[in-house]
């Protein structure tokens, strides 16, 4: 998706996306947390190729809903150069006050004494867009003892034809601008199978290649926590290629079913149940109704999960469902209906919250027909929609899952590892979000919910609706959820609601600000 590949032809003799230059691309996180000075990347891929220097960087600054002049900050004498396969230079454009900002960079590069400039990017044929961010007045709401993170995104380890990433470096420092606790990376289990330097030739072997993006992330700092996890191509039970991501997994898990290496051969590598039985990390059907073309279906040989692909026999289940997938388009309404649908039936599976980003600090770039054209739009930008999942007790330290207790600054019992986030979600409590926080609270007959959201979100709310599925006579259950008089409407940016679970199945909520910010939680299972 992301940073879009513009060099390979798929030897054929021509492509009108093709240029004797390297990829050269600006780009930030979308936001930035209080204390977190706004920065920048200046993104140059396939250097290596086409090696060039990055001579300058200006960059004007227009603040939206103010009647202030742009601004105009100049980087001059930078002379960086680039002759890898991947770069990306940071570059510190000062501080700003809090508020909405649209920023346009202009690169000036030069190749072989040719010098050129180029607005945004110099991908071909594709209009510029200026980077949007938003810099907070307030820290993002989060209950005490929950940790948020990005649970569906890809480094540079997913490359190929039309795509490639950020490395796991830079995304940790775009997670910690913008107010993120872990990131889970989900790289494609079949780029791992195949080598950068030539995206169709087959790597010695996908698990080393696995064990490098642990051991790259090994050596970054304590936090945010990073973890590497996996995105594998499965086989559901019509035979179908699905994508599953795992959190953490021990080992590499195989999925090449649709890789697009192998042309029109493209059946899955395992079944879903296969691959289950293979890890005991926590499991996600992946954006599992998100609509595809019919030449997708096709070539690719996708479908969409089915019912009976979350009810095999298995000792380790699917654990839940990422519908929101960057974007509440007709994948989320379906993906959301059928985790409703779920539920109705007892299997409390959790909604999962991603953005499936490929780099995707600000927007998405990608190629929109291969050889003709690209895109770009705001759909799958990294860490705008979070998952935030209970762990438990005060988390003061984020500490690295390779480092002991004795190297850790706080090596008290009560930081964050890989192993207390893999267990968290082995329990039933997380909300899913893209702003406020929305949380829930058993007690003795009831449940208590808790909205909160800032002026930065839209302040107060437009609704925090309670749903609740009836217990009918007879111990059934109702074939409906129904929305409890409970709920609130034009309510304020921090709300508690109290309601009596008795006659409840169970008791969830989702609210949403007055500038559309979104917040769900999972379900909460009413004791009898």
């Amino acid at each position: 998706m992301h940073y879009a590949e513009t060099h390979f032809k798929f030897k054929l003799p021509w492509s009108l996306l093709y240029r004797p230059w390297p990829e050269i691309f600006t780009d930030a996180p979308f936001q930035f947390v209080p204390g977190k000075t706004p920065l920048l990347w200046i993104v140059v891929r396939d250097a290596h190729r086409f090696p060039a220097t990055v001579k300058s960087l200006e960059i004007s600054i227009r603040r939206l809903g103010e009647n202030s002049p742009d601004e105009t900050r100049r980087f001059d004498h930078l002379d960086l150069k680039a002759d890898q396969p991947f770069h990306f230079f940071p570059v510190g454009i000062g501080a700003l006050e809090p508020g909405l900002y649209e920023i346009f960079p202009k690169v000036v590069a030069c190749r072989n004494g040719k010098e050129r400039t180029f607005q945004r990017w110099n991908f071909p044929g594709l209009k510029p867009s200026p980077l949007k961010i938003q810099v907070l007045r307030h820290e993002l709401p989060k209950p005490e003892g929950y940790a948020a993170g990005e649970m569906h995104c890809h480094t540079y380890y997913s490359a190929d034809h039309v795509e490639y990433g950020a490395s796991p470096a830079v995304m940790q420092q775009a997670a910690e601008a913008v107010g993120l606790d872990f990131v889970n990376f989900t790289d494609h289990a079949y780029d791992f199978a195949f080598t950068v330097e030539d995206y169709t030739k087959e790597a010695p072997s996908a698990s080393a290649r696995f064990q490098n993006l642990k051991d790259e992330i090994a050596a970054l700092p304590a936090k945010p926590l990073l973890i590497a996890g996996e995105e594998i191509s499965a086989g559901n039970s019509k035979g179908e290629n699905v994508h599953m991501t795992a959190l953490g997994p021990t080992s590499y898990l195989p999925g090449l079913g649709d890789c697009g290496r192998y042309w029109l051969n493209n059946r899955p590598t395992l079944p879903i149940g296969r691959i289950l039985e293979m890890t005991d990390a926590p499991c996600f059907a992946a954006h599992p109704l998100q609509q595809m073309g019919a030449l997708e279906k096709f070539i690719f040989r996708r479908g969409y999960w089915k019912t009976a692909d979350l009810h095999l026999d298995a000792k380790h289940p699917v654990r839940g469902i990422q519908f929101w997938n960057g974007i509440r388009d007709e994948g989320f309404k379906l993906g959301r209906a059928w985790w409703i649908d779920e539920l109705g039936k007892g299997n409390f599976l959790l909604p999962i919250g991603g953005n499936d980003a490929h780099g995707d600090l600000n927007d998405t770039t990608f190629v929109r027909l291969p050889l003709f054209s690209l895109g770009n739009n705001r759909h799958h930008v990294f860490g705008r929609v979070r998952t935030a999942v209970l762990v438990g007790g005060i988390l003061p330290n984020i500490c690295h899952p390779e480092r002991s207790a004795a190297e850790s600054k706080d090596p008290g019992p009560q930081f964050l590892t890989q192993e207390k986030l893999k267990a968290a979600f082995s329990g039933d409590n997380c909300y899913i979000t893209d702003g406020p926080a929305l949380w829930w609270d058993r007690e003795v007959d009831a449940v208590k919910f808790h909205a909160q959201s800032t002026q930065d979100l839209g302040g107060g709310f437009r609704y925090i609706r309670i749903y609740g599925r009836r217990i009918l006579a007879g111990g059934k259950w109702a074939a409906k959820e129904e929305i409890c008089p409970e709920s609130l409407v034009a309510a304020s940016q921090n709300e508690t609601i109290t309601v009596h679970s008795s006659g409840y199945a169970y008791l969830r909520a989702e609210c949403e600000t007055s500038t559309g910010r979104f917040a769900m939680t999972s379900a909460a299972l009413c004791e009898h």
